[in-house]
Formats: C-alpha cells, structure tokens, sequence
C-alpha cells in the first residue's frame, strides 16, 4: 500500500517573481502546465500551455492580445532539484522571446487553441500529444477538434503536425484519446488517454517504438487483451475524474504511478498499479485544492520520479503560474 507521507512546494518555475524570470527573458509572464521529458541528448524538455506577454491580465489566462501564444517549450538541464527547476528558452523568435512551438491548425473550421498534453522521445525522435481545443465551456469541460500527435527530428528545436497522425473526435466528444499520458518500457510506447475536459475516465493505448506517429499502428486494451484499428474498442483501465495525467514506473515502488488532477475531490491523486492495464489502486490524495486553490497539471519529472521522493509541476489558475512540488512516499505491507 502506498502512503504520502509530505507534499511540499519547492519553488516557482514561471512567472517574473521566479528564478527564471520567465517575463523579462521569455517575454512570458503567465502560463501553464510544465509537461516535462528527458530527449535523450541531456535536456529536459518542458512544455507550457497557452502563455501570455507583459498585458497578461495577472489572474487565469488571458487577454488574447496580451502577446498570446498558445504553447511555448523550454529546455531545462536542472540534475538537483532541490533548489527548483531551471530553464532556458528552446523555441525562441527573433527576439529572443519564447515562440509558439506548436502551429495553429489554419484547415480547422473553428479552433480555440492548440495544447500539449504529454511528450516522450522513442527511438531518437520527439513526440507531443496535443489536443486541438474547439471551444472552452464551464470549468473543466471542453470540446475538442482532435488529438494529434506532432513529431520532432532535431531533439525538439522546429516541429511539425502531420495531419494523418491524429484522432479525430465525434460529434458526441467521447473519444477516449484527446488528452494522454506517454510512457514506455522495452517493447512498446503506451499513451493512456482521457476525453476532452477533467471528467472521463483513462483507457489504454500502445504502438511500437518507432510508429508513435502512425495512428493505425496502435492496439488498444480492450480488458480483455489488445485490438488494433478501433480507438473506441478501448475500456477504461481505471473510472474517475482524470484531468492533466502523467504515468511513469518507480523503481521504488516497484509499480507505475499515475498522477492527476481529480475534479471530484478537488486535488492531485496518485494511483499505482504493476501492470499498465491494471488493476489500479484507488486514489491517494497528494496536494488537496484547499492548500493550493485552483490547483490542477501534476507532471512527473522524468530524473526524479524512481525513488521515494517524487518532483512534478503543478499549475495554479490563480495566480496562473507553474510551481515545482516534491512529495514523499512510503510504503506498507
């Protein structure tokens, strides 16, 4: 069983009040998320939502004019992080301001926003999963065009969107794979997805390490066993309220562990389970909203997430920033 035995906040990531002072030398002085994973070539990449320049509105995101782009990366080369998360700008303009690393889908007949939702690199390359927002309703629910996937040859520096390698959503909006999570082992890449909004449960997908772009090429876990062709076929490997997932396995725990925000208990959970198709544990809370109000995000860092402490960003609405939290595990029997 597992057991959280301290959650603490280590320091700032965004934000001109931080280390980095990501306003003055990124020309980004609010955004979100902080989706991190290691390229191979010695860097962390991270990957911020939509982001906002110096008429950023100072609560939430917004206003579009306030030099809105709707994602930025960063590359972070940070081994202790004890003493907070450190970046430096990847995708720059001419500038030298953080540009949008992921294109607008000018085709698309109504799209609000472009955001990356988990990123991995197999067999040298680069992947994000993104999610192409139609429209945002009430607090935790939206409509999305598709999700894709967008793939990059140089360790992260240029990107592109190839329009076959995406899941299109229907009319109903329940497609199970327009938000995720990556992780991997020795055989496959696995991408546990969501629905769009903070609402629908997690399913189960995996593909061959070197196909992560070829969305014919995924199987999905039916609980029964694996079924390619039919994103649909897919049963929920575990029910709930799944916003803003990461999974990764812990050495310590000698388990995966799944990391989200649960809208139903206002707070960030930890779930683990041996094997990716379960069974899972319940959730165990790890940073309650009434601490951190408008919580949400809880994205493990790929350098510090096999031993009993764990490190992840986590977003705040408002302010809308990104802060390094560090939590603590135990086990028993």
């Amino acid at each position: 069983m597992l057991r959280v035995t301290r959650t603490e906040l280590v320091a700032a990531v965004t934000g001109e009040s931080s280390a980095n002072r990501t306003g003055s030398r990124f020309g980004v002085y609010g955004t979100d998320l902080g989706i991190a994973w290691d390229n191979g070539q010695g860097e962390v990449l991270v990957a911020f939502g939509d982001s906002y320049g110096d008429r950023w509105g100072g609560h939430g995101a917004g206003p579009g004019d306030a030099d809105w782009r709707c994602n930025i990366l960063a590359v972070s080369t940070t081994t202790d992080l004890a003493g907070g998360l450190a970046l430096d700008p990847l995708v720059t303009r001419p500038d030298g301001m953080a540009d949008q690393f992921l294109a607008r889908d000018r085709s698309a007949r109504k799209e609000n926003t472009v955001i990356p939702t988990a990123g991995i690199t197999a067999a040298g390359v680069d992947y994000v999963h993104y999610m192409s927002v139609r429209d945002w309703g009430a607090p935790g629910h939206w409509r999305t065009n598709y999700g894709g996937i967008a793939v990059s040859d140089d360790h992260g520096r240029t990107w592109r969107k190839p329009e076959s390698a995406r899941w299109p959503n229907r009319r109903a909006r329940d497609h199970p794979f327009q938000m995720g999570a990556f992780t991997a082992d020795d055989d496959h890449v696995y991408l546990v997805g969501t629905p769009n909004g903070r609402f629908g449960s997690a399913s189960l997908a995996r593909v061959d390490h070197d196909r992560v772009s070829d969305v014919d090429a995924y199987e999905y876990w039916t609980g029964h066993g694996w079924a390619a062709g039919d994103a649909y076929a897919a049963r929920p490997v575990f029910a709930g309220s799944v916003g803003e997932l990461s999974v990764r396995h812990n050495r310590f725990c000698d388990a995966w562990l799944a990391l989200y925000l649960d809208e139903s208990r206002v707070a960030l959970v930890l779930r683990t389970a041996r094997e990716l198709t379960g069974p899972w544990s319940e959730p165990v809370t790890v940073v309650p909203g009434a601490d951190y109000p408008g919580l949400y995000g809880g994205y493990l860092h790929p350098w510090a997430s096999d031993g009993p402490e764990l490190y992840f960003t986590m977003s705040r609405w408002g302010p809308y920033h990104v802060l390094l939290m560090r939590t603590t595990l135990a086990t028993e029997g």
